[in-house]
């Protein structure tokens, strides 16, 4: 697995661990990303008791991480790998993309505050492009693919209606490539947890994320923290 930066540089390579390292140069942001505007999920899923549980994958997970945080009744978020073994869920195994993982995100989120259809609308809306196959942005490979991990009958009801309901709006130029997959979700290395927070300069941060972040708040002012 490897990133790079889309800089508009000739000759500019993939930066893999050079990445994580923080050993490229810092970017002006400019190129950001913006959200799509689309309806509302027709369906939800049903009132639970208790918080609830959420796996997305939508490429690099610093960036659906930074999202999400920024979500009202979203309590936590995890970063992670989602449809692999546990054997193999490390970075430097996912990063050969032959692992099966996708770079995904645990959300426990109160229902009664956010609902899992609300946060479907974030997530196909601004926190990635479901309609990119096996890539997001400058990042390539299976394991940045578009996948939801539903944790129960319900939450794979409703992804799958939205994906078709989606689909019929013309909201989107190419078709939706979302994948609605089962596996288990492992918890990333420490270094990844809370990584656009707590390094808000890095220049992958600065070039994807924050514009993306930004875009949430821009386009769903009642939902943002």
């Amino acid at each position: 697995m490897q990133r790079a930066l889309a800089l508009g540089l000739a000759g500019l390579s993939a930066i893999g661990f050079a990445h994580l390292a923080g050993l490229v140069p810092p970017v002006l942001a400019g190129g950001g990303e913006k959200a799509v505007a689309i309806p509302a999920s027709t369906t939800d899923v049903a009132p639970a008791p208790g918080d609830q549980v959420a796996v997305l994958a939508g490429g690099c997970f610093w960036g659906m991480e930074a999202v999400f945080e920024g979500v009202k009744g979203v309590k936590s978020v995890v970063s992670g790998y989602a449809g692999g073994t546990r054997a193999t869920a490390t970075y430097a195994q996912v990063s050969t993309e032959r692992t099966r993982h996708a770079e995904a995100i645990r959300i426990v989120y109160d229902p009664r505050v956010v609902s899992y259809a609300t946060l479907l609308r974030v997530y196909f809306s601004v926190a990635h492009d479901p309609t990119q196959l096996n890539r997001q942005g400058p990042d390539v490979g299976p394991s940045y693919r578009s996948a939801i991990f539903p944790q129960n009958a319900g939450q794979a009801r409703v992804a799958r209606a939205y994906i078709d309901q989606l689909g019929r709006s013309g909201a989107y130029d190419a078709r939706i490539v979302t994948r609605i997959e089962n596996g288990a979700f492992f918890e990333a290395e420490a270094e990844h947890q809370d990584f656009a927070r707590r390094n808000p300069n890095h220049g992958y941060i600065v070039r994807w994320d924050k514009p993306k972040v930004a875009a949430f708040r821009a386009t769903f002012p009642s939902l943002a923290r």
